[in-house]
């Protein structure tokens, strides 16, 4: 294979011209790190760099510099790339405040972060919406800065973005119960740009170079987790990765009409449920977990009428799921399955094996279909 027929991601990405960007959960490490050096040492680093799960090590300059009493303020404004992020230009604030040894890390909302009121979501009832990437990634960078200076890198964050709780109006924070403002999210730092005919253009590139390369079993993921996943299940090369993103439709349209023989599809539990239910685009903008059928699921899958109210009206997919785990109902097997079928029903006979792999947000694999 030539040294240009490359796959993967980032061969995607590459290919699209697009440029990415910055999470907000990226945005609030950077302003973290620099309140914490400012307040250890009277210093904000301007830019600051910091480290990423991926091993990227950007720097952001710095848009707010403010010490105060026992407490130090750093700002940056969020750069989203190429994406149509509502957050796009949203300035992220950090203030980070000692606390005595042995606290370790508090993570508080500030003005336009939300507060989780409803479970379902990967944070309990009353913490600040903060996922739990961008908190691992915050107290990485704490306790780096802290060896540095000789600290104990026991600390109060709190995060704000300015007009965040109008921008939220804009998202679906309010119906999943995450009020006041916006939600800190991030798994890998980067924001990956999503122009449609790009991106479902860099899906087809994808194929064919897979395809050329002799590859037999193509993997399709909702995103970087999802990829992990697969990699671990099955061994896949990063040239056999197709980061379909919302794109199942883009995917399995393409895979019909040039056959790979076998196709995994792996991602998100709530994600593959829109595909179980027929959706071929998965952006929360376009489309919306069917809670409904979850519940028909659930009563085929053995589930009793007041399980499948529960399921019904869950606040998230993920509530639905752990409702039905509790009582030994396998709604993610359920969900895999349907989720194949439809993709089987798309691609209408073309020679192409398919299974389903559903996973939670950590990765853990919480459904998966058989081979068909």
């Amino acid at each position: 294979m030539s040294g240009e027929a490359k796959g993967g991601r980032e061969a995607q990405l590459k290919h699209t011209g697009l440029r990415p960007g910055w999470t907000t959960g990226a945005c609030a490490t950077a302003a973290t790190t620099a309140a914490y050096t400012a307040l250890l040492t009277g210093e904000f680093p301007d830019p600051v760099t910091i480290t990423l799960p991926k091993g990227q090590t950007p720097a952001f300059a710095l848009a707010v510099e403010s010490p105060g009493d026992g407490t130090a303020t750093a700002g940056v404004v969020k750069d989203a790339g190429d994406d149509p992020d509502v957050t796009h230009g949203a300035l992220v604030r950090s203030t980070v405040r000692a606390l005595p040894p042995g606290s370790g890390v508090v993570f508080r909302a500030g003005p336009g972060v939300g507060t989780v009121t409803l479970p379902g979501l990967p944070l309990d009832v009353g913490e600040p919406a903060i996922n739990p990437v961008p908190r691992q990634l915050m107290r990485e960078h704490v306790a780096r800065v802290a060896a540095e200076h000789g600290a104990a890198g026991d600390v109060e964050i709190t995060i704000s973005v300015d007009d965040g709780e109008e921008i939220a109006r804009s998202t679906w924070n309010g119906r999943l119960g995450i009020l006041g403002g916006l939600s800190i999210l991030g798994t890998t730092g980067v924001v990956v740009p999503y122009s449609c005919s790009a991106w479902i253009d860099s899906i087809r590139r994808g194929v064919d170079v897979a395809l050329a390369a002799g590859e037999t079993h193509v993997a399709g993921c909702t995103g970087s987790t999802s990829e992990k996943t697969v990699v671990a299940e099955y061994g896949l090369p990063e040239i056999a990765l197709l980061d379909m993103g919302d794109f199942a439709g883009a995917v399995l349209k393409y895979v019909r009409r040039h056959p790979v023989p076998r196709l995994t599809v792996c991602g998100g539990f709530a994600k593959l449920s829109k595909l179980a239910a027929g959706h071929m685009d998965l952006h929360s903008a376009r489309s919306q977990v069917d809670k409904g059928f979850l519940a028909r699921l659930a009563r085929e899958g053995g589930a009793d009428e007041e399980l499948a109210e529960a399921v019904a009206h869950a606040n998230t997919g993920l509530a639905a799921l752990q409702s039905c785990a509790a009582a030994g109902v396998p709604l993610g097997d359920l969900v895999a399955v349907a989720a194949r079928d439809q993709a089987l029903e798309v691609l209408r006979g073309a020679p192409v094996a398919v299974d389903v792999i559903c996973i939670d947000r950590a990765g853990t694999v919480v459904g998966r279909s058989a081979v068909r």
